[in-house]
Formats: structure tokens, C-alpha cells, sequence
């Protein structure tokens, strides 16, 4: 077998004489006695590297062959041609000596059996592996010494060309450069990369693309906008006018066989081989170029972002007060809570903090409307000019396209004009051309015209006078239909650096701390619903309070509505005590009976072991609404005295039936099932 190798396609074409050389060694095969028909070339691999075994078809063919004891001998110009990797190279000497497969190379044949030629040919193979190394080290640091001194071409980045001097400019085209000018200027006012890329779609905006090779090289082209190109431009340093080389690396473990992908990784801001500032032109300034990067980043991890579309006014700028950690917001049964779960996920935890969103919201709210009370009329002001800005902008824009394909036109009737009349065979083409250019041009102006009548370029005194009045009125601008969640979001934003909440223990009391922009902190408090009258922080106030009232003699209604004049709140949303409230209170602490009282002359003997319905819930310590649904399910058992009002409820509970109850009581929710599995005293 004769293997021949090329490294490069490019080594193909300028050393072929390497290649002839390499074809020529059938005729030393034949020299040596074997036919021609005997004689197999392998050439599969012309053009492939030898630094691996993967992807290279004819030498996997040639260790299969050999395996199959099919090969006396293989010649090769050199051993590198055969393997750059001694791993490859010793296991081709290990197959070969146990098959008894000979290895011929310019300088004589190799026996890899035998001790002395194989320590040759392992020499030869660490050599050949050691030349590469060598060749790709002097290679590398050259190259990476003309990048430090900022002189290695490389492929320039969208807005940019490279002279023939080897100089990267900014693109001579005026609108290629307003085009990249607007991104950054979008993103800076938007804060994602989605809002740019709507904006540009929204407004007819193309990318401008330079031909990187072909028969049009260096013209430019203006595709449709992408996510890609546009995230690859805002992480580019080049637009801040930074020379940088060694960005994107190449990570071995991710090339391993097996693996999809090229290996290629972007390297953190640190680790860039060369950094050289001010070395470019620059459309955005270094400090401008940080702030993107950091805002992408943002954008992408549980910090700020950008707002979102949800309800929640303050997503990404709560922090519990408690661990530190920042506060998700959940949206469950229609409504909104600032949770702090940050444990939760990480070390199965309980819940840090959670508090009621719409709460939270009003409070911060009726803050920053108020904070903005005396900046009504520098609003106004800046609002008008933002407004009229962006709408020169765009009209630039089209500005620019119209120029563009007014010269498309021109140029295509110039050389119409230029063609012989007598050439119809290149006249008829040319017309075509120019028929494609002026329509082009018709429909763009008509677009163009529609665009100005639905969108003036100068606001007009109406509009003025609009902005005025609603910066004027700022809750009304705020609480308008047409004021999104993301825009209110970004109002505060621009206001608030994070806000700080703390509760005291498990109560509805939350401190609420506003760090505002600057510096300033401003403490209030607001009350959260609770689950729990226990959670509350007037608790035992509340308990003597009623005590107090029943001793007066009220019934529970009129302690309901003692309680709501009083200013109390039960937890919860409720905002007032009802009657079953106060009825489930009075039970629990066995103040009075729950149910509405019997006189002692109406209520008949009870049997032996019964209890009446609210006596026992007293004895156990729970709701008597709470015992009655234990009734309905048929968990306890008892009769209901029809002839007296409303039929109170005779439960029959001996002692055993007690204990029952009692672990029932206390057992966990999800356990009530299991221990209904207890048995229950029958008549």
C-alpha cells in the first residue's frame, strides 16, 4: 500500500511537486518485486490533516487492511505523511508487528517487529510529532506578535472596510454608518436587543453587509435584520475602537470525537490576548461599550434586565430584606406576590419571604408619582424633544434609501444610454434593468409618502399641547390604557436603584426601604395580607378585645360590627370581621358558644358520650366549621335536633372517640385521609 497525504488543499495546489513525489513511490514498490496489481494507493486523505486519526478515511482504511493481515509492506515519503500523533503512529507499529507488515519510507524498510527498528521508527515518530509542534508554536507567536502590535488583518466587523494600505476605516457609505449609529442608539434607549430588532423591522431598516469574496466582493448589501448580527455587533470592542485579538478561543474538550460543534468559545473580558484601546475608528465610546455588555449580561441572569410584560411594577428590584437575595415574582389564581425562594431552590429551604405584589406596587407607586410631582414641566419638555428626535431619525433614514435608489436609477439609465441601438441583444437587458430600478424607486417613494402621512416627521401644536397636558398630570398619564406594565416599570427604573423589603417575624408589618438613584433612602411600612389571625401582630389585643365585648353581654354579630367601627382587620384580603370570623375566634378560646345560643329550657338532654357541636370543637381546640365539614364527610357522627331552631348538631364521642379526634386534630393536612383510616365509634 502506498499512502499519500497533503495537509491542506492549499498545499494541493502550490506543492504539487510533493504530491508527484509521493505517486512515484508505485514505481519503487514495483522495483522491489511487487506486481502492479498487487500495489494499492491510498489517497483518500489528500488534503487532510494528520494531527488525528478522526476524519481521515484512508488511514483507518490502512490499519483495517493491515489488521486483516492483507499488507506486506506500506511506503510513504516520511512518517509524518503516515501520522502527526504518536498515538497513531505506535498503534499502527503495534498492529504491524504482530501481522508482520513491513514500513518503507525514503531512507530504507522498517521491520516493526524487530527492537532496533522499532526504536527508529518511534524516534522518527516522536520527531515528526515534535516538527509539528514546532511549526505551529513559531507560527502561533508570530502571529500573535503582530496582533499586539494591532497589525494582523482580520475580517472587519459590519460598518467597517479595510483598505488596500491594510488601514480599517469606517464604511465611506453614509447610510451604512448611520444605520450602525442608530443600533447602538436604540439599544441605549430600549435596553434589548428584541426592541432593537422590532424597531428595525418596524421601520423598513437593513443591515449593511459587506461581500466578503466572489465576483462581487466588496460590494455592499443591505439584508434583513437578525438576532445574531445584532447581538454579535453590541458585544463587538471594535465599535468602541478597540484592537482585539484572542475573543473567541477554542476549548480541546469540546472537539473531542463524538461531540457537535467546532470548539469555538468567547473568552471573559480579562482573558483577551490583545487589548488595545483607541486603536480604531469608534462609533460608541469604551464606557458606553461597558454599559451594553453589562445590560446583555443583565438581560440574561436574575439582576435587573430589562422590564418585562407581566403586571409586576417592581420585578428585579426587590431584595429580601432578610438573606439578601433578590425576589421573584409568581402569578398563580390571578395573583401577584414577591416571593423570596432563593433557598428554596438551592437548599430545599422554606420560603424566605413572600408578600402581596398589588400591595407593594400602590405603595411605591403613590412614592414615585410623588417624586415626580415637580419635574412636570422638564417631563414635558423632554418627552416632545425625545419624540421629534426619533422621528428625524427615521426620516434620515429614508432619506437616505430614497438617495440610494434615485442613484440606482440614474446609474441603470446611464448605461442604458451608453449601449449601441443597434445591440439589441445587450439593449434589451438593459432596459429590463432600468424598468426594475425606476419601479423600485416608485414604490419606495409611495411607501415613503404613506409613512409621512401616518407618522409626521415635527410634532404639531396639537401634539405639543397634548404632551404638555398629560405631563402635567402625571397619575393620569400613568393609570391611561395606553401606559404599558413594561413602561411604568421603566419609569421607576429610572428612579429607583432597588427596594429593600423586611417583615417583622411572620406578621402583615413590612418595611419597605426605596434606595433611590443617588443615594437617598426613603423607609415606609404597609400592611400584607396573612393567612392566619395568629400571623397578626395585634394578635392577643385582638383576643382580649373580645373577651372584653362578650362580657358586655353583645352577640356576635354586634361584636362584628364593634370590631370594624374599632378599626380592627382580620387577615387575609377580607378588609371587615364577619359573623362566622368573630363565631370561629369565640370558639377557639372558648370564650362563648359559636353557635347562636339555646335557653336551657329548649335544649333537650343530650345522651350518654354526646357532645353538642361547638362544645366539642371548644374540647378540641378547632373551629366549629372545621368539625362540622368532619361531620359532612362522615369522619364523626352525630343526630341533628329537628324540632329546635336551626337543628344544633349532638355529636357522640366517648373517650376513646376523643383521642381520636385529637390526633386527627393534630395531624398534617395531607394526613387527615390516612387518619380517617381509624375506626369511628358507632351507635
Amino acid at each position: 500500500m502506498v499512502y499519500v497525504r497533503q495537509s491542506t488543499p492549499q498545499q494541493m495546489v502550490r506543492h504539487q511537486e510533493s504530491t508527484r513525489l509521493q505517486y512515484g513511490l508505485v514505481e519503487r514498490a514495483l522495483r522491489l518485486g511487487w506486481p502492479r496489481e498487487r500495489t494499492v494507493v491510498l489517497d483518500d486523505d489528500l488534503g487532510r490533516s494528520g494531527a488525528t486519526a478522526e476524519g481521515r478515511p484512508g488511514f483507518q482504511r490502512l490499519v483495517a487492511e493491515v489488521g486483516l493481515d492483507h499488507v506486506g509492506v506500506i511506503f510513504g515519503i516520511e512518517m509524518s505523511r503516515l501520522a502527526r500523533s504518536c498515538r497513531d503512529w505506535h498503534q499502527l507499529l503495534e498492529v504491524c508487528a504482530i501481522f508482520g507488515t513491513l514500513i518503507a519510507d525514503q531512507d530504507g524498510i522498517y521491520d516493526p517487529s524487530n527492537y532496533n527498528d522499532r526504536l527508529l521508527l518511534g524516534l522518527k515518530g516522536t520527531m515528526s510529532e515534535a516538527e509539528q509542534h514546532v511549526l505551529k508554536q513559531r507560527m502561533l507567536q508570530g502571529k500573535l506578535a503582530k496582533a499586539r502590535r494591532g497589525e494582523l488583518g482580520m475580517r472587519p466587523a459590519m460598518g467597517y472596510v479595510r483598505r488596500p494600505s491594510g488601514e480599517v476605516v469606517l464604511d465611506p457609505d453614509e447610510q451604512a454608518q448611520s444605520v450602525i449609529r442608530l443600533i447602538f442608539e436604540m439599544f441605549e434607549s430600549r435596553g434589548t436587543v428584541h426592541g432593537v430588532l422590532c424597531y428595525l423591522v418596524d421601520n423598513g431598516v437593513r443591515l449593511p453587509y459587506r461581500v466578503a469574496s466572489g465576483a462581487s466582493k466588496g460590494e455592499l448589501e443591505w439584508r434583513r435584520p437578525n438576532r445574531v448580527s445584532l447581538c454579535n455587533l453590541l458585544h463587538n470592542p471594535i465599535y468602541a475602537g478597540a484592537y482585539v485579538y484572542g475573543r473567541r478561543q477554542t476549548d480541546a474538550r469540546k472537539k473531542l470525537p463524538g461531540r457537535r460543534g467546532t470548539g469555538r468559545t468567547t473568552a471573559a473580558f480579562g482573558d483577551w490576548e490583545v487589548l488595545l484601546k483607541e486603536k480604531l475608528p469608534a462609533y460608541i465610546s469604551w464606557h458606553q461599550y461597558e454599559n451594553n455588555v453589562k445590560q446583555l449580561a443583565n438581560n440574561r441572569t436574575r439582576a435587573l434586565g430589562t422590564p418585562r410584560k407581566g403586571p409586576a411594577l417592581l420585578s428585579g428590584l426587590l431584595r429580601c430584606g432578610r438573606c439578601g437575595c433578590r425576589m421573584n415574582v409568581t402569578y398563580g389564581g390571578g395573583y401577584l406576590r414577591y416571593v423570596c425562594n432563593r433557598r428554596t431552590t438551592d437548599y430545599a429551604a422554606p420560603v424566605c419571604l413572600s408578600a402581596q405584589g398589588r400591595v407593594l406596587d400602590e405603595k411605591v407607586t403613590e412614592l414615585v408619582l410623588k417624586a415626580l410631582e415637580p419635574a412636570s414641566l422638564e417631563v414635558s419638555l423632554q418627552v416632545a424633544q425625545n419624540v421629534e428626535t426619533e422621528r428625524r431619525r427615521v426620516d434620515e433614514q429614508w432619506q437616505q434609501r430614497l438617495e440610494r435608489a434615485e442613484y440606482e436609477a440614474d446609474r441603470a439609465l446611464r448605461q442604458y444610454n451608453a449601449v449601441e441601438p443597434e445591440n439589441r441583444l445587450v439593449a434589451r437587458t438593459m432596459e429590463k434593468q432600468l424598468e426594475e430600478k425606476l419601479a423600485a424607486k416608485t414604490s419606495l417613494e409611495e411607501e415613503h409618502d404613506r409613512f409621512l402621512a401616518s407618522q409626521p416627521t415635527v410634532l404639531s401644536t396639537e401634539e405639543r399641547e397634548s404632551i404638555r397636558a398629560l405631563a402635567s398630570d402625571i397619575p393620569s398619564l400613568w393609570k391611561a390604557p395606553t401606559t404599558t406594565s413594561a413602561e411604568r416599570q421603566t419609569i421607576i427604573r429610572q428612579l429607583l436603584d432597588e427596594v429593600v423589603l423586611s417583615v417583622d417575624g411572620e406578621s402583615e408589618q413590612v418595611q419597605v426601604e426605596l434606595r433611590w438613584v443617588g443615594g437617598h433612602r426613603t423607609g415606609t411600612a404597609v400592611v400584607r395580607p396573612v393567612a392566619r389571625f395568629e400571623q397578626l401582630s395585634y394578635y392577643k389585643s385582638l383576643i382580649t378585645r373580645l373577651r372584653e365585648l362578650r362580657r358586655e353581654g353583645l352577640l356576635v354579630r354586634e361584636i362584628a360590627e364593634k370590631l370594624n367601627q374599632e378599626k380592627w382587620r382580620p387577615p387575609k384580603r377580607r378588609a371587615t370581621f364577619n359573623k362566622s370570623m368573630v363565631q370561629n375566634l369565640l370558639s377557639r378560646h372558648r370564650i362563648v358558644e359559636a353557635a347562636v345560643p339555646i335557653k336551657p329550657a329548649a335544649r333537650p338532654a343530650l345522651r350518654a358520650n354526646e357532645w353538642w357541636l361547638p362544645d366539642l370543637a371548644g374540647k378540641l381546640g378547632m373551629p366549629t366549621i372545621t368539625l362540622y365539614a368532619w361531620l359532612r364527610r362522615g369522619w364523626v357522627h352525630g343526630r341533628q335536633m329537628e324540632k329546635l331552631p336551626r337543628g344544633p348538631w349532638a355529636i357522640r364521642a366517648d373517650t376513646q372517640e376523643l383521642a381520636r379526634l385529637l390526633a386527627l386534630r393534630q395531624a398534617p393536612k395531607l394526613g387527615w385521609r390516612a387518619q380517617t383510616a381509624l375506626p369511628i365509634a358507632r351507635a
